[in-house]
């Protein structure tokens, strides 16, 4: 007869590992256990590695010790890193609400995702092209290149990541061009229900609002204005306390880049937002609240230190990182009862 462990539910799910600063991960949490971290630095039983595990997308890995862990965050550009993995918990009143762009306050990932597959048409000459289910995960969330980097390595492993970019610019300037004269996809991008009035109910309680995305600046702010143009609400840059892109593309006058090579997961555009934006330091990270639809997403806001929400309609139970949510809500209001303690 097995042993039982009066202190666990009958009905609870078996541990797959108890990581410091995640806490318990259920061995049905779509983690995955793994010996060896990929790039071969760390090894469970070597060194003081109690586990390792990595995120069911595989885009994040966690290396425990006794009392702290590393996460590793894989890049296919070539520039992965190591964050530290910082316990996190609310303390009210709310200071802030940092929110995603793409599904989370705007509906618009399955725009951006044709452009993708559009371009890996065009790399492939075969305008029948079209991407795979188990592509999804991959094509959203990220930056521009890591997405036309899976689209390369799976379907035209011959391509360059820079034939791809310009491929990629000339499909989103048609195309938004075409949205802005009217003649273009009029679902591309509009408000998710309710957002209107969550952000005036946070405005009504005084929670400044950060507004955070992977999407290079020429892609996003034509999806901002759309979107507040719809919800009347005003300039964006006026009501936002701050906005955060990836900044702007290469080679067209602009300065560089935020967000290519440092996307989410990693944890550099909420950090960004948080103390750069709205000015709010690390030891302001209890009262901060960070709100995404995205694997990619919550592995950001979490790695960044900060209460992380999932929101229903993305892709964060299929690229099982439900795990790295603090809070899982199906809309607004379920956030507000969370921010006032309700």
């Amino acid at each position: 007869m097995p042993d039982e462990n009066p202190d666990t539910p009958p009905d609870a799910s078996p541990i797959l590992a108890d990581i410091p600063g995640l806490g318990p991960i259920a061995e049905d949490s779509g983690f995955h256990a793994l010996e060896v971290c990929s790039d071969g630095k760390f090894r469970v039983g070597a060194e003081g590695v109690v586990s390792i595990t990595s995120t069911g997308d595989r885009a994040v890995e966690f290396i425990a010790f006794e009392t702290r862990t590393l996460a590793y965050v894989k890049s296919r550009m070539g520039y992965p890193a190591y964050y530290p993995v910082h316990a996190t918990r609310l303390e009210r009143p709310v200071k802030a609400v940092l929110m995603d762009l793409d599904g989370t306050s705007v509906r618009s990932e399955d725009f951006w995702i044709w452009i993708i597959e559009r371009t890996t048409a065009s790399l492939l000459g075969d305008e029948t092209f079209a991407f795979e289910e188990a592509d999804l995960p991959h094509v959203s969330g990220h930056s521009v290149s890591e997405h036309l980097q899976h689209a390369i390595g799976k379907y035209c492993p011959g391509a360059t990541v820079e034939e791809a970019r310009r491929l990629y610019f000339e499909h989103t300037r048609r195309e938004l061009r075409e949205i802005v004269e009217g003649r273009g996809r009029t679902d591309a991008f509009t408000p998710v229900p309710g957002l209107k009035p969550f952000l005036l109910e946070l405005k009504s309680m005084g929670i400044k609002i950060g507004l955070v995305t992977s999407g290079l600046h020429e892609k996003a702010w034509p999806e901002i204005v759309s979107a507040f143009t719809q919800l009347d609400l005003g300039a964006p840059e006026e009501f936002y306390d701050a906005i955060v892109t990836a900044g702007f593309a290469l080679g067209q006058g602009a300065a560089g880049t935020l967000g290519e090579l440092s996307p989410k997961p990693h944890p550099w555009l909420y950090a960004e937002v948080a103390r750069v934006g709205l000015g709010l330091d690390c030891a302001d990270r209890a009262h901060i609240i960070g709100l995404e639809d995205s694997g990619a997403g919550v592995a950001s806001v979490r790695l960044a230190g900060f209460t992380t929400v999932g929101i229903a309609g993305g892709n964060i139970a299929g690229s099982g990182t439900a795990a790295l949510c603090d809070h899982t809500v199906e809309n607004f209001e379920q956030l507000l009862t969370i921010i006032r303690g309700a």
